[in-house]
């Protein structure tokens, strides 16, 4: 893996970038990207941010921090991404394609021409703050803004295990440039829509405890979701934080059901146990006390399977 300063050296003599985010894009992938591409278009280089799904309205505001530039590719950076198969509609055109690839999960296939990835980082925001410091480029208002929002969305507001020192010194120096965290922590973590409080409502009906009580699962259906008329799974974002805000809940599971019997799987841990491990089985990966992964079959059977290896760690 190559070091900072020469990703640094190497960018500097690059131009037309792309960026890529992953799929159901969270705040840090978006984040990253957009203080990214801003920052590229301060020194006169052409950026854009690619992003295959449509992003929350919480996140809406960040795309107004660019330019709309239209420009023939010349160099992709992806952002966030531990995976190829988290490209989603842009895996065909671009899986190939990747020149580098700035990431912090410890799953990351390394799957570009330059991989950085430093998973001691708790957010890969805070990759790109020091990116930025190795290329000499002002950290202005919008681009700490956009950290900041990579940061605190993947420390959870600063809650999670993966917080550090570092995050707190390097949002430190964020919050100088004059951010109003304030505002900004209130619509990132504080409002919910109507949808969401009535789907929390259900979910809760339907919570399950397995093993002693040290593991809760929620359940997300299709037909929840239509009868909210939710489109979007971002919309769902926090959700799969409930479970495991159940007090002596170890693992919170939130099984999120997709077309053609098909599961999508978020596991949520404290710090006894590393979710990566119940992931990994099936394909998944992540963060030790937040992955995810997907699997096929009917309820019955993908809770049994969960629950198989669940009892292997417990």
């Amino acid at each position: 893996m190559k070091k900072l300063n020469e990703l640094a050296d190497i960018l500097k003599t690059k131009d037309n970038i792309c960026i890529l985010t992953h799929i159901y894009p969270d705040g840090d992938t978006l984040g990253s990207a957009f203080a990214l591409c801003r920052a590229f278009q301060k020194i006169g280089k052409k950026s854009k941010v690619l992003c295959s799904d449509n992003t929350q309205k919480k996140y809406e505001n960040l795309k107004f921090f660019i330019e709309n530039q239209d420009f023939k590719i010349e160099y992709i950076i992806s952002v966030d991404i531990a995976d190829l198969s988290l490209l989603g509609e842009n895996l065909a055109e671009y899986s190939d394609k990747i020149n580098i690839n700035i990431d912090h999960h410890i799953s990351n296939k390394r799957f570009a021409e330059i991989n950085y990835v430093n998973f001691k980082s708790a957010a890969t925001a805070e990759i790109i703050y020091d990116l930025l410091l190795e290329l000499e480029i002002e950290i202005d208002i919008k681009i700490a803004e956009c950290l900041y929002i990579g940061i605190s969305t993947d420390t959870g507001c600063f809650k999670y295990p993966n917080t550090s020192s570092r995050s707190h010194r390097i949002t430190a120096e964020l919050i100088n440039t004059g951010i109003d965290i304030s505002k900004i922590n209130h619509n990132l973590f504080e409002i919910k829509s109507k949808k969401i409080i009535k789907i929390e409502n259900i979910i809760y009906k339907n919570l399950e405890y397995f093993c002693d009580e040290k593991c809760a699962f929620i359940y997300i259906t299709q037909k929840m979701l239509k009868d909210l008329n939710i489109k979007n799974d971002n919309e769902l974002e926090g959700l799969a934080s409930i479970p495991k805000q159940i007090e002596g809940v170890e693992i919170g599971i939130t099984i999120r059901e997709k077309p053609d019997n098909l599961y999508k799987i978020s596991v949520r841990t404290n710090n006894n146990v590393n979710a990566v491990k119940i992931c990994e089985i099936f394909g998944g990966g992540g963060h030790p006390n937040a992955s995810g992964c997907f699997i096929k079959g009917n309820l019955e059977y993908v809770k049994i399977q969960l629950l198989k290896s669940i009892s292997c760690i417990l």
